[in-house]
């Protein structure tokens, strides 16, 4: 009985600490909820404004946020919550990168796909070895603690991971398709590389670096890229292939739904079990998930499935910004590197001019030889699009932040000056590459690419209907189409001639016509039965 009461007694005492820390964390997420939405809806007033777009709204309210929490806690605290790269890689980051492969238009990013490798991989690489051979001549004129070789590496992978949200956000794929495909890609191929990469450098024994150890590297990076393609596209065709056979649709969409859902985040999953690149795997499940799957669902739930994957990817990319935002003021780290403060501006400068210099080395070279084996002057790159692919890699966002934290931070604090001084200058270089860049995107891309139409971007969409139907109609009938009488008609032999019909995206429509589609669906290739998703299937223009 005393045993007892004397638990009784302990438990009791703890209660209230416990629902206080509980009241605590409501009150949090209650606040970060109420902040979300007030992204949303300052976002979408400024929407029109020549320098704002929405990232740099979220960054500049969880700032503000930030200043007030301190001001509040006397200096002691400016989140709400506690950053963890398990939040972000498993939780937020998943959404973002599936949508991206979902609503992607397919034909244009395999006709770049070379010239997306050549940026994502080939570049990051490139922008890596730059930054890392320009923080080990100047880091170590400078009084910032010990780094060793591994350390250096690891800092030119953080900072070669970049975030093209902001140019994305002002881009238009309709108007400039190319040049959007060429952001878009480079920017998921980049991503999934530099944390390819960053897990290798840790990974890797560097204290015996040879010629056969290089080698070894570049294995296991191919390694790590084709498994986690393969794993991708399996996970998409199986997803396909049980929704076309089951019919879910018949007695409930929600189970169709919720299948294509699961589906693509037990993909991120199993990549990140096996060790894999989870980005990857993700972003390819999405591209084959929208090829297949989504043409297998009923009509309702194609609806829901796009807004719902394109909601969840806008709310992670929000919630992203306004924590880093809110997390730049985190005064246990400033106070690390209080003593020094002009040796930690300069290790942010040196590292913004590095990333500067570092995109530079392989956007206009790579360009160059990109161009060298291309005819046709429509898919070159120019030089205003080059300088605009240059412009969209210089901001640095939550990939960055979240490969710095894992490396020179434990449970998100750290007690060592020179990791402090790091941690700082990832922040430093994060805000001022978002805010700075970010806020000049707008006005620099108008200036490069005044405003067009795109006139012909529907033409060489051969998986719709109107497009195949286009050159059987007359000239009235196509301007009518059109709604514009200045877009050439494609009847003549010339445009036959000029427009080659035995591509590799010729032979792939066969093989995927032939193989493919009767066995995991896609449009016009389920059976017809009534109740099915075939019941229904409406072209759509903007799934190429």
């Amino acid at each position: 009985m005393t045993m007892m009461a004397s638990f009784l007694d302990s438990f009791v005492s703890k209660m209230p600490s416990l629902s206080t820390s509980d009241h605590a964390s409501v009150v949090s997420l209650n606040l970060f909820v109420a902040l979300l939405c007030a992204c949303i809806v300052i976002g979408h007033l400024l929407e029109e404004n020549r320098w704002m777009n929405e990232s740099i709204t979220a960054l500049m309210i969880g700032l503000a946020t930030g200043v007030v929490i301190l001001l509040i806690s006397n200096g002691k605290s400016s989140r709400l919550l506690v950053f963890s790269e398990d939040l972000f890689f498993i939780y937020l980051l998943p959404p973002i990168i599936f949508n991206a492969g979902f609503q992607v238009k397919k034909k244009q990013f395999f006709r770049n796909f070379v010239t997306i490798m050549l940026f994502g991989a080939i570049g990051t690489v490139i922008s890596c070895t730059v930054i890392t051979l320009g923080v080990t001549q100047f880091f170590k004129k400078l009084d910032i603690g010990t780094f060793d070789l591994g350390d250096y590496l690891a800092i030119g992978a953080i900072f070669a991971a970049t975030d093209s949200v902001c140019t994305l956000q002002v881009l238009n794929q309709d108007e400039t398709p190319l040049l959007y495909s060429l952001v878009f890609g480079e920017g998921v191929v980049n991503d999934a590389t530099s944390v390819v990469v960053f897990n290798a450098i840790q990974s890797f024994d560097l204290t015996h670096l040879n010629h056969e150890a290089a080698f070894q590297l570049l294995g296991n990076f191919m390694y790590l890229f084709l498994l986690s393609t393969l794993l991708g596209v399996a996970t998409g065709l199986i997803s396909a292939y049980v929704i076309k056979k089951l019919y879910f649709g018949r007695h409930s969409t929600d189970r169709e739904v919720a299948l294509m859902m699961l589906m693509a985040y037990l993909s991120y999953m199993l990549a990140e079990l096996f060790d894999l690149s989870g980005i990857l795997t993700v972003f390819f499940c999405g591209i084959v998930m929208s090829h297949y799957t989504w043409h297998n669902v009923t009509e309702s739930s194609r609806i829901t499935t796009k807004h719902t994957f394109a909601t969840l990817s806008f709310l992670a990319e929000t919630f992203i910004f306004l924590y880093v935002g809110m997390d730049a003021l985190d005064i246990d780290k400033w106070r690390s590197v209080s003593d020094s403060p002009g040796t930690s501006v300069a290790v942010s400068s040196i590292l913004i001019g590095l990333l500067m210099l570092g995109r530079a080395a392989f956007v206009f070279p790579l360009s160059f030889l990109s161009n060298l084996v291309k005819k046709n002057e429509s898919e070159k790159i120019n030089f205003k699009m080059q300088v605009v692919i240059w412009w969209s890699g210089l901001m640095r966002g939550a990939v960055s932040m979240a490969l710095a934290y894992n490396k020179f931070t434990s449970a998100g604090h750290t007690d060592l000056r020179g990791n402090a001084i790091m941690i700082t200058s990832t922040i430093t270089v994060c805000l001022f590459s978002t805010v700075v860049f970010g806020m000049l995107t707008k006005p620099l891309i108008r200036f490069l690419l005044p405003h067009q139409k795109a006139t012909t971007s529907f033409l060489s969409d051969g998986n719709t209907p109107k497009s195949i139907q286009i050159p059987l109609l007359d000239q009235d009938s196509f301007i009518e189409f059109t709604g514009n009488h200045n877009v050439p008609r494609p009847d003549s032999i010339r445009g036959f001639l000029t427009r080659p019909t035995r591509t590799v995206h010729y032979y792939w429509r066969k093989f995927d016509d032939s193989f493919m589609r009767p066995v995991f669906g896609g449009r016009g290739f389920v059976p017809f039965v009534p109740g099915s998703p075939t019941e229904r299937d409406p072209p759509d223009l903007s799934r190429a």
